[in-house]
């Protein structure tokens, strides 16, 4: 196989324009012939110039029927005319501050012009800065990429032509002959090249349904191989079941589906393997109590149990619930955070070797080099893609191969959790406790404003909390609301009988925890905040909620911040306040008017706005998806993974001949992940 070369050493490219695809994410010929077309423009219907319809993307074929002429505007910038005639009228020709027009525009040569026709003021036709090539052989689809100002599609296509006929040997095939022939996919090469320069739309979904097989099937062998690597380490097998017990400790019955779950989990956690397992529950749904009950089995095995959250509120709640839970219990909790005194970490770090903390909760700060356990045995992350994926790797090497749980409230569709999460096994929480009120939606402009406030008076009168969330934190150039300006409004008006609080991401982290805490204690009343409370506290008196320019945030980004009431016996409420009268605005509204279930929301939210990047692949240790759409690759997702399930089942290590393409693939695809 030809070894890959840097994207400046080819031909029409150079340093210069090497910085540009940069910027683009290539950096070799090899990443440039993987850029695949985002679109495609069709320029084998033509129109004439009398036909074409105003306003709408058109190619017109047509002659340039004088040389371009240039005229300088009074700031000083390049204005190039021309027209050209197809026989049933004339057009006129604009490009702004392009001095090349007039060397690449010939009177008299036929070309192909794409551009939305528009009607002159001057009574003709006009086409402001179209795209164009030469008429002859210039008819069919083409392709366009991502870019930057300073490089266009045409440009970027021009390379990849160039990087075909010069690097042929760069698209090597990875795929199986088996395979190919199994479900009649194209070769590596000619996918290449119809996913760039295709004749025809078949072209298009031939190339497509190839690359994104590819794609996948080299994802889902990558990351069995991680899970493969992983259970060759022996872990701390737990020799007996101590879950009735636990829930003998318990004022309530667990859901069933909190006792699937917790089934599951002892169940790896008895094998010599160790569990990686992503807990996905939705807001409310009692995940903490899965993971005690875990710790409980872990703790009276003769284990000790970590539990890390993102903020120092959230461990403390976290240390709080556990307390309660382990009350009756010889179990020892400690906590550890930032604010915990010199004297007292010393001391804890000391028992904590020994043996004499049973249970640690804490941040980052469990991650301190000088944090030893004596026997760890169970790594439990909370709100786990707050942390990335060298702080989750950081608390498991803690102990010789525990037993790991990650936990999320963000609900997320099936097929993106065999992305993301392709290398752990899911529990699903999809049931809330009894006695649990659903949360009450309601969408409305923002005429309303005034009686929402004496809404959420009558809330913080009758004993509750609220919040107001805005999509700003200061003001801007936009009519979006500024949580700094609308708290210095209302806390001086409308509610200066109130204690209001101010919570944003530029507010310091101690002075931020410090609110935090007390609006959990209830000494703040209202709290006008910004995202940052996503993913927080726990308040189960907070039962109001007020959206700001609800049309700037995702389906579930709402549901998240939703999820921060409704977490006590009062009846909660939601309000998105919102002038916006577009389709998805509405269609958003609407399903969080309808539904609380997350996951159904999940779903929804993949439909509305695609894959996105739900929270980042990059934070979990993953390679972006280059062509592949879990919104309508489902299917294909399935079968990519049952066959990298067989093929490693045949060849663990991908050392066959008919395998070597994919071992090369998986190699590349993860070569920048530890």
């Amino acid at each position: 196989m030809q070894k890959d070369v840097h994207i400046q050493y080819l031909k029409g490219v150079g340093p210069a324009r090497a910085k540009l695809f940069s910027k683009l994410g290539i950096e070799s010929v090899g990443d440039l012939l993987r850029f695949f077309p985002r679109t495609y423009e069709n320029w084998k219907d033509t129109v004439s110039i009398l036909e074409a319809a105003p306003d709408k993307q058109v190619c017109i074929k047509a002659i340039v029927a004088q040389p371009p002429e240039e005229h300088r505007t009074a700031g000083g910038k390049i204005l190039t005319k021309t027209t050209a005639t197809d026989g049933t009228w004339v057009m006129t020709l604009t490009f702004f501050n392009n001095r090349y027009i007039k060397n690449q525009l010939e009177e008299g040569q036929e070309y192909l012009f794409f551009g939305k026709m528009q009607d002159s003021i001057y009574g003709g036709r006009e086409m402001l800065s179209p795209r164009f090539v030469k008429a002859e052989g210039g008819t069919g689809l083409h392709p366009i990429y991502h870019q930057t100002r300073s490089l266009n599609a045409k440009a970027i296509a021009k390379c990849v032509r160039t990087a075909l006929n010069t690097y042929p040997d760069l698209l090597q095939e990875t795929l199986p002959d088996a395979l190919i022939k199994q479900y009649r996919l194209l070769g590596l090469r000619e996918a290449v090249e119809k996913i760039h320069f295709p004749q025809s739309e078949d072209d298009i979904l031939a190339a497509r349904r190839r690359l994104i097989f590819e794609e996948l099937l080299v994802l889902q062998l990558g990351l069995l191989q991680i899970r493969s690597d992983k259970a060759e380490f022996l872990a701390p097998a737990m020799q007996t079941d101590f879950t009735k017990d636990f829930y003998n400790l318990l004022p309530f019955t667990p859901t069933n589906a909190q006792q699937n779950a917790v089934r599951e989990c002892v169940a790896d956690m008895q094998k010599s393997n160790p569990m990686n397992r992503l807990l996905q529950g939705d807001v409310g749904a009692g995940k903490t109590a899965v993971a005690a009950a875990l710790v409980y089995t872990a703790v009276q095995n003769g284990f000790q149990a970590a539990v890390m959250a993102p903020t120092e509120v959230l461990a403390e709640q976290h240390a709080q619930t556990f307390s309660k839970f382990f009350k009756d219990t010889p179990i020892r909790c400690a906590l550890l955070t930032g604010t915990v005194t010199a004297a007292q970490k010393k001391h804890l770090k000391n028992a904590l070797k020994n043996g004499e903390i049973d249970l640690l909760i804490g941040t980052h700060a469990i991650l301190q080099r000088d944090v030893e356990f004596s026997n760890l045995g169970l790594v439990v992350t909370d709100e786990q893609h707050r942390f990335g994926v060298e702080q989750r790797a950081a608390l498991r090497a803690k102990g010789v191969c525990p037993h790991t749980l990650v936990m999320s409230a963000t609900p997320i569709p099936r097929t993106v959790a065999l992305v993301i999460y392709g290398d752990l096994d899911i529990s699903i929480l999809n049931e809330l406790p009894k006695g649990r009120k659903p949360i009450l939606t309601y969408a409305v402009d923002t005429s309303y404003r005034k009686r929402l406030y004496t809404f959420i008076k009558k809330h913080i009168d009758a004993g509750g909390q609220g919040y107001i969330v805005c999509p700003l934190v200061e003001e801007g150039e936009t009519d979006r609301v500024s949580a700094q300006v609308l708290y210095e409004k209302l806390a001086a008006d409308e509610f200066k009988d109130y204690r209001v609080g101010l919570l944003h991401g530029k507010i310091k982290p101690k002075e931020k925890e410090d609110i935090m805490r007390r609006f959990a204690s209830g000494e703040i009343q209202l709290l006008i905040c910004t995202v940052v409370v996503e993913v927080g506290i726990d308040v189960p008196n907070a039962s109001v909620m007020l959206i700001e320019n609800a049309e700037c945030f995702g389906l579930s980004q709402l549901h998240q911040l939703r999820g921060r009431i409704g977490r006590g016996q009062r009846q909660s409420h939601c309000v998105l306040v919102s002038d916006a009268k577009n389709d998805v605005s509405l269609r958003r509204f609407q399903i969080l008017c309808d539904t609380n279930d997350g996951f159904r929301i999940a779903d929804e939210d993949l439909q509305l706005r695609g894959p996105g990047d739900f929270f980042g692949a990059r934070q979990h240790g993953l390679p972006s998806l280059k062509i592949a759409d879990l919104a309508t690759d489902s299917r294909i997702l399935h079968t990519a993974q049952s066959d990298a399930k067989r093929i490693l089942q045949e060849d663990p290590t991908l050392s066959k001949d008919e395998n070597k393409g994919l071992q090369a693939a998986v190699g590349a695809l993860f070569a920048d992940i530890s």
